[in-house]
């Protein structure tokens, strides 16, 4: 079937114009668009297939987060081979980091192509990072394995990998501020609590203490997050402390 066919064969305009912007940012054709379209189908759409199944991008994502950790593995396999398992697994965990993926999210755009009942404001930020994987696990699935490792590498590994910077940053702020309140005797004290304001997603908030002084505050959609917000604003905070 030629480009002409193909584009006589969508149901609508909107196909039409889905295919396009898909076609931009893989850089090929895309030739199974439903896959494309449940990877960014929120699951607030309670979308069904004719079984009666959840049609959003849940599973997807699943599959997607597999198949980036292994690409992201057997790179650093290969670029790292005097590195131990210990050393492999945080460099990959700090590759594919929810923040990281969020970044890798926005940057390109996918929140554009969301269908859900939400408003897009609504989302946590985690939504970005969520798109990304179910939009591997659509290539995956489309085009096979070595189209989407061609993917990675193109748009996370040669613009975002740098392994020297990587092997000296902080995946997790909270780790950080324990281990150094341990080694210096002070008691770090988080308290949480739910915080309703007027989001229509629950949100927490949380207080972080040192030695009974308040240092800061982190806000989100989850009480890890919201921890870790706090203890990235302490960490700035003290940072000169820490790092004596």
């Amino acid at each position: 079937m030629n480009i002409i066919s193909k584009i006589k064969s969508f149901n609508s305009e909107k196909d039409e114009v889905f295919y396009n912007d898909m076609k931009k940012i893989l850089g090929y054709r895309p030739v199974k668009l439903h896959f494309y379209k449940e990877a960014f189908t929120h699951s607030s759409s309670k979308k069904t297939n004719n079984n009666g199944f959840a049609i959003n991008y849940e599973r997807l994502e699943f599959l997607g987060d597999a198949i980036l950790g292994s690409v992201i593995a057997n790179y650093l396999y290969k670029k790292m081979p005097q590195a131990d398992e210990g050393t492999l697994t945080q460099m990959r965990s700090k590759i594919v980091s929810r923040e990281h993926l969020n970044e890798l999210g926005k940057d390109i755009g996918l929140i554009n192509f969301v269908k859900s009942n939400i408003s897009n404001q609504n989302f946590g930020d985690n939504i970005y990072g969520n798109l990304f994987e179910a939009f591997i696990g659509a290539i995956h699935l489309d085009k096979g394995y070595l189209f989407c490792e061609k993917f990675i590498y193109r748009n996370v590994i040669e613009p975002y990998v740098d392994i020297e910077r990587l092997e000296g940053k902080i995946t997790s702020y909270k780790s950080v501020l324990i281990e150094w309140c341990q080694k210096h005797k002070k008691k770090i004290n988080y308290q949480n609590y739910e915080d309703t304001g007027n989001d229509s997603l629950k949100h927490f908030s949380v207080k972080l203490f040192i030695d009974k002084e308040p240092i800061s505050k982190g806000r989100a959609t989850s009480k890890k997050k919201a921890e870790e917000i706090a203890s990235k604003r302490a960490y700035y905070k003290l940072q000169n402390q820490i790092e004596q």
